[in-house]
């Protein structure tokens, strides 16, 4: 008769086991957790090998300044990726913000505060009109905010008949273009300020943690108390204003406004906040990862443009990194 081994499940082997085993899945799990930074770095690494201006003062700059509209958009994003959402419409809730404040400065002569003001407005009502679609007609978000790109694109064509709108006041051009202590213009100190709030909502206020328990689960978050619907409406209203502002930004980098802008920002939007760790099934989520990840897809176009990639190369290659950092959160969820 075969032997058994006595000390296979005696407590003090379940005892080792149970104490040996907490401390490497916490390694484990801040190793995952620091991945969108690690990437960045790598990155830029490999970039300042591959090419001697990577590091230079006025590419970095320029970089920076090029990330600032994705960043503006990504931080509303972010919020909506973490309450389990999605948004496919902000690229064209930026064009049509963008040629809503053209068309009343420019065309009706508006005051450029005023229309800056209606641009955001716009932003916001289009946004409250995907809320009001999940929320009381009950459609999937996929299908609320796909319905609102179709709806933005269109009218952001009608103002104008697709026309654009060209020249805007020297004031306002100069928000993208002066620097003030050498490297800070206006719209990149707005998108670091805007960040900061956003960074302590999300975490420190009772709001911005409620909104990662309704990615958790909205009927335990119902049950707790929360006001779901009401959040839920209230994330992608602020997601659209943040679109109308990133479209404003985008009209002080161009002088101009035009009814294509923003073709294709949903995704690399999207992008951003699943390449800083969120997670699409909801409750995962941070604005500093978000943070990394627009700065990696920045590096990326950026580092690949300076070694002469194909733009065509250039999305497949965004196209695998996004493949990547969700099979990265589906493990990161399966080991849980």
């Amino acid at each position: 008769m075969a032997s058994i081994d006595s000390t296979a499940h005696s407590p003090a082997r379940t005892a080792e086991a149970a104490t040996a085993s907490p401390p490497a899945i916490a390694w484990h799990e801040r190793l995952s957790e620091h991945i969108p930074l690690l990437s960045l770095v790598t990155l830029c690494i490999v970039f300042s090998l591959a090419t001697d201006t990577f590091l230079s003062a006025r590419n970095l700059l320029n970089v920076i300044d090029q990330l600032t509209v994705l960043g503006i958009m990504a931080l509303g994003m972010t919020a909506v990726i973490v309450i389990g959402g999605i948004d496919l419409s902000v690229g064209s809730v930026l064009a049509v913000s963008m040629m809503a404040m053209g068309w009343l400065s420019n065309v009706h002569g508006v005051p450029m505060p005023l229309a800056i003001v209606a641009a955001l407005l716009v932003g916001a009502g289009c946004g409250a009109v995907s809320g009001a679609l999940i929320t009381r007609a009950n459609l999937p978000a996929f299908i609320a905010t796909l319905a609102t790109m179709s709806i933005a694109r269109g009218l952001a064509n009608l103002i104008t008949d697709g026309s654009q709108i060209v020249g805007y006041p020297d004031w306002f051009s100069a928000l993208s273009i002066e620097r003030h202590f050498g490297f800070l213009s206006v719209t990149v100190a707005l998108f670091l300020v805007l960040t900061a709030v956003a960074a302590v909502y999300m975490k420190y206020r009772a709001g911005g943690r409620a909104l990662y328990a309704i990615g958790g689960s909205s009927e335990v978050a119902r049950l707790a108390g929360i006001p779901v619907k009401r959040m839920t409406l209230g994330v992608y209203t602020v997601c659209g204003m943040l679109a109308g502002l990133a479209g404003v930004v985008m009209s002080t980098r161009l002088d101009s406004s035009q009814p294509s802008g923003g073709l294709g920002y949903e995704l690399d939007t999207i992008a951003a906040v699943v390449i800083g760790g969120a997670s699409l099934a909801g409750g995962v989520g941070s604005i500093f990862g978000t943070l990394m990840g627009v700065l990696t897809i920045g590096v990326l176009r950026n580092g690949l443009n300076l070694i002469g990639t194909s733009p065509f190369i250039q999305q497949i290659v965004i196209g695998v990194v996004i493949v990547l950092a969700v099979m990265v959160d589906a493990n990161k969820r399966r080991s849980r």
